[in-house]
């Protein structure tokens, strides 16, 4: 599965104001139930139990929150850039500004690691990271993250 195949342009939010970590993780429950038909409350319930868990903030100011959840077909994700870095409690101790946040179906197997696999890796190239965060638009995001994809062989 391609990043492509995540993310839709319309999951993708460039200026997104959040004082922490739960009103961040709110905004992304919010964005995957209007695009998902999802319950937004148990969207983030699911949110908020894995990071119960431990922090998905891995790193560079980046954030990769994932849930499995009930009425997904398959696996969908959503992308937000903050307008000003959050603590979220990351490997690093760094603020986070960047967050890919991953959906899978209850009962994903390996496809659902695979995935997240995939966007950690992505997100590890500092320069990617930099066009992100200077992208203008979600369609830019969107361009990068699927470019990135396609100029690389799948791992």
């Amino acid at each position: 599965m391609t990043i492509g195949e995540l993310l839709d342009r319309s999951a993708i939010s460039t200026r997104v104001s959040a004082a922490n970590k739960k009103k961040a993780l709110a905004v992304i429950a919010e964005i995957a139930a209007r695009n998902f038909g999802l319950d937004a409350g148990q969207v983030l319930d699911a949110l908020d139990e894995r990071e119960t868990a431990g922090s998905t903030g891995v790193g560079h100011g980046v954030a990769v929150p994932h849930a499995r959840l009930e009425g997904l077909e398959r696996m969908r994700g959503v992308f937000v850039r903050l307008e000003q870095p959050i603590e979220f409690g990351s490997v690093d101790d760094q603020p986070v500004d960047l967050l890919f946040a991953l959906f899978a179906p209850r009962n994903a197997g390996a496809e659902h690691l695979r995935a997240l696999a995939r966007v950690s890796r992505l997100l590890r190239q500092g320069d990617l990271r930099e066009h992100l965060r200077k992208a203008q638009s979600a369609d830019a995001i969107h361009a990068l993250l699927v470019q990135d994809v396609v100029a690389r062989p799948a791992a």
